[in-house]
């Protein structure tokens, strides 16, 4: 089985918010909600890729010394092994907005779990609503 590895982050506003994105129509997962990032392509790091990501999907920039590792997501799938690194940020520059059609939504950890999510998701919630 093929292991695919891809780089989300939960990106934290001055209230304590975390940053969350519904999957498209059309993508695979469509209506979940995620934390925002993607596939960590071939020479990138986890970080560089989540750099890139959220430039491309939000229109923000930040940068890798922002970029705290939190905790991971392993998990199976049918087609693949996802092996998702989630990052914790606080710092970026912009203001996040969509720009690959997906809806984006600011909510409290407390909050996380009423949102229906990706499987491979699911365990981190309760890491960021201890953390935060």
């Amino acid at each position: 089985m093929k292991t695919l590895l891809v780089s989300a982050v939960a990106l934290i506003d001055v209230d304590g918010r975390v940053l969350l994105a519904e999957r498209p129509e059309g993508k695979s997962m469509a209506g979940l909600w995620e934390f925002p990032g993607g596939k960590v392509e071939p020479g990138e790091t986890p970080e560089i890729a989540l750099i890139r990501e959220l430039q491309e999907e939000l229109g923000i920039d930040t940068w890798a010394s922002c970029l705290a590792p939190l905790t991971f997501a392993s998990h199976s799938y049918p087609e693949f092994h996802l092996l998702m690194p989630l990052f914790a940020c606080r710092k970026w520059q912009g203001t996040p907005m969509s720009r690959e059609g997906q809806r984006l939504k600011w909510v409290k950890a407390g909050d996380l779990a009423a949102h229906p999510m990706p499987p491979a998701d699911i365990p981190l919630i309760a890491h960021l609503r201890d953390w935060l």
